[in-house]
């Protein structure tokens, strides 16, 4: 990581913890609810008053991930090089024009167009640049800074879900769109080109080069193409099964025995076991490596689905532990790799990581749809444990292949 100093060449001074993290959650929670959530709300009403399929109304937001996932590896490369400031701040600009293309969309080609340039801003702006941004800022010590975002993004649905709820019902589906841009160019913006610091020009690495001077906290050799592979698939699988979940959970509940409400109720127990977990991994995170972070992570969600797939009284537990496991994922996702390969490598390694991840779960809601059509609920759901408790071996696999590497820091 260059290190930021004054004009004199003073010794470099790390930017303020909380402002920054601070400052990039309240950014993450609209970017997240002006992208990823919009469709929970919106797609319903959009449908209605366009007349559009709501599958195509939906599949707008695959499509966007399909644009994150193609610039990510650019979006690594410019963070590892500038710093995070001018792409953060150039998401926004993405996220506003985007949206502002969707509100003026009068045909399905139109709005679709829009998705795709709302899907470069999230490719520049959601976790994975954040999480680099904070890398290149506090190299190996930004694992509690991650960990700290992380806990502010669990709140993005929760914000952004019924304040979309309440723009729609008063403004429009179009009106609410025009205001989540202009949050980003009148709140998001300013944020970005005012509290996070200008970093001097660095040279990137790619993933298998070291750096020519590495500080005494990173890893000391370059890194392994197999670990970074076997890390790049436990992390897109996680996101396959994450996402596939979120999209058919209140499905699987109701097949359960539930009726639509309960099942809502019951399903809102993910997010605060998300934030429980990640606020637990912030507190004793210092004890630890961070691939006993994803250990647990895998480990949660495999005996969250299988308690699920049991049914009965259970059903609380499954989503307790589910949403635990896929709060401590989120966390892993960020801190694993710097961990792993060193915070000079790390912008680019999180951008090239980030590229499958986000096609897979673009494509992962219509894979579940498919297999609970097809094979039904039981054999589904069957079909989901088995691919996290795969993710389970990867990351034991991982996990050996770190230490026949090299030692895991502790």
């Amino acid at each position: 990581m260059t290190p930021i100093s004054d004009a004199a060449g003073a010794a470099p001074t790390p930017p303020d913890r909380l402002a920054i993290v601070s400052a990039l959650g309240i950014t993450q929670i609209f970017a997240w609810g002006a992208s990823y959530y919009l469709p929970a709300v919106l797609a319903a009403p959009i449908a209605a008053d366009t007349g559009w399929s709501l599958t195509w109304v939906v599949g707008g937001l695959s499509l966007g991930l399909l644009a994150a996932g193609a610039i990510s590896p650019r979006v690594g490369r410019a963070i590892a090089k500038h710093g995070g400031r001018p792409v953060l701040a150039v998401s926004t600009g993405l996220f506003a024009a985007g949206l502002v293309g969707l509100s003026l969309a009068n045909s399905l080609t139109a709005f679709l167009l829009a998705w795709v340039v709302i899907g470069f801003g999230m490719g520049a702006g959601l976790y994975d640049p954040a999480f680099a941004t904070l890398g290149r800022l506090y190299g190996q010590s930004g694992r509690s800074a991650i960990t700290s975002l992380t806990l502010f993004g669990g709140f993005a649905s929760t914000v952004c879900w019924p304040l979309s709820a309440f723009l729609e019902a008063r403004f429009g589906w179009r009106g609410t769109c025009l205001i989540y841009a202009a949050l980003q160019l009148g709140m998001a913006l300013p944020v970005y080109l005012f509290v996070l610091p200008r970093e001097q020009k660095a040279i990137a690495h790619a993933p298998d080069q070291a750096p020519t001077s590495a500080s005494k906290h990173e890893p000391a050799t370059a890194p392994n193409l197999g670990l970074f592979l076997l890390l790049a698939a436990t992390i897109t699988l996680a996101s396959v099964v994450s996402t596939v979940m979120s999209v058919h959970l209140l499905t699987v509940l109701k097949a359960r025995g539930l009726t639509l409400a309960a099942a809502v109720s019951l399903g809102a127990l993910v997010g605060p076991a998300q934030v429980a977990a990640r606020a637990i991994e912030m507190a004793i995170a210092r004890f630890h490596h961070p691939i006993w972070t994803k250990v647990a992570a895998t480990s949660l969600v495999t005996i969250g689905l299988a308690t699920l797939w049991a049914g009965g009284p259970m059903l609380t537990v499954a989503l307790v532990l589910y949403g635990a496991g896929i709060g401590l994922e989120s966390i892993a996702r960020g801190t694993l790799p710097l961990a792993m390969f060193g915070a000079h490598r790390y912008p680019i390694i999180m951008g090239r990581i980030a590229m499958p991840s986000l096609i897979a779960q673009a494509a992962a809601p219509s894979i579940g749809a498919v297999l609970l059509e097809s094979a039904g609920i039981d054999a589904a759901l069957a079909a989901f444990i088995g691919a996290a408790a795969v993710n389970v071996v990867l990351v034991i696999g991982l996990y050996i292949g770190m230490n026949v590497r090299r030692p895991a820091s502790r």
